[in-house]
């Protein structure tokens, strides 16, 4: 795949502190990426050095082919949405898309024409002789997207743009992003605290900790297979299930659960040799109960000690090897709190992390 952005060797220190620390990655043509962490991993700091926003103390990043680390912001080819809507009062819908390109003394023909584009793709042609007071936040930061959207650019920059929204207008805008990356096809690099937007929007998730990327891959692969115990507990709501264990090694692997023999010979291994101290994972949806459990390869019976309903699924709480356990029962299920329930898993489903350096074994 062509890069479209490429970070080399990048690292941007305030004083003694390290914000972003030798950081590299390669963005594709087309490509949408989700920077994803937790407030203060960087995320935010390393779409302002693409931008142009923040000097790395040191590093190259490159656009389209062409060095831009030192490059002004107006000169790097760039659309950038931020959280804040920043939209000017005082104009029209269509004197705010049109502001930016007035000021660089764009033909009026050909304003009228990106203004035109923009608002039949984010569908607010009704809105242009509105004023911002008369537009929800849905509406609001349609018009923000819409004013990077007519600077016709390859690269867009999206800095947790619907966090400002409430839930429902959150799933809707998330949706219609994803549209628009479908229609136009150009680069997007998206920074948001959200796993759920990271999820559904992105070909690729970095997750991000203390200015270095955990994790580089696909949803299925960061969810499926976390290549630590940091990305494994951070993705999933509610987080991975651990418990502490040993791994060994004899006719065939396994650890011990509660006192039973958990078989791993069906776990895909990444280090075949490895044998010690382990976070064994499970998810709380790849937790059988009921009838499924009973033909599961490994099986316990849990008291269901907390029951949270919650519409379309139950989340119980429980106790297994003296850890606390959740796990999730279809909406409809009869269960309350004290009751005895069968669960099971399978292994191959699982993920293991030495306890060392919490990286998959």
């Amino acid at each position: 795949m062509q890069s479209s952005v490429s970070i080399q060797n990048l690292k941007l220190d305030y004083g003694t502190v390290s914000v972003l620390r030798d950081l590299n990655l390669e963005i594709g043509q087309g490509e949408f990426l989700v920077l994803l962490g937790s407030s203060g991993c960087g995320k935010s700091t390393l779409l302002n050095c693409i931008a142009g926003l923040l000097e790395p103390s040191d590093g190259s990043i490159y656009i389209n082919g062409q060095n831009v680390t030192w490059a002004e912001p107006s000169r790097r080819g760039i659309g950038m949405v931020f959280q804040s809507y920043a939209l000017y009062p005082q104009m029209t819908v269509e004197g705010n898309l049109s502001f930016g390109l007035k000021n660089i003394r764009m033909p009026k023909e050909e304003i009228r024409r990106r203004v035109a584009r923009a608002a039949d793709v984010l569908q607010i042609e009704p809105l242009l002789k509105r004023k911002p007071a008369a537009l929800s936040g849905g509406q609001r930061q349609r018009v923000a997207i819409g004013r990077a959207l007519v600077r016709d650019v390859d690269v867009f920059l999206f800095d947790e743009p619907l966090s400002n929204l409430d839930a429902k207008l959150r799933a809707d805008l998330r949706v219609e992003i994803k549209r628009l990356h479908q229609k136009l096809r150009n680069t997007m690099i998206y920074v948001t605290h959200d796993q759920v937007e990271a999820m559904t929007l992105a070909d690729r998730i970095a997750i991000m900790k203390g200015g270095v990327v955990m994790q580089l891959g696909s949803p299925n692969e960061i969810y499926n297979r976390p290549a630590n115990k940091y990305v494994a507990d951070f993705i999933g709501s509610p987080s991975m299930n651990f418990f502490e264990t040993t791994l060994s090694r004899g006719a065939e692997p396994k650890v011990v659960l509660a006192g039973r023999d958990v078989p791993l010979a069906t776990y895909g291994f990444v280090r075949k040799d490895f044998a010690g101290a382990v976070w064994f994972g499970i998810r709380p949806e790849h937790i059988l109960t009921g009838e499924a459990a009973a033909s599961a390869p490994v099986r316990f019976e849990v008291c269901a000690e907390l029951v949270e309903p919650m519409g379309s699924e139950i989340l119980v709480w429980s106790t297994l090897a003296d850890t606390s356990i959740r796990f999730r029962l279809d909406g409809q299920e009869k269960v309350a709190t004290g009751d005895m329930l069968r669960i099971g898993f399978d292994p191959a489903r699982a993920s293991i992390f030495d306890k060392a350096e919490e990286l998959r074994v």
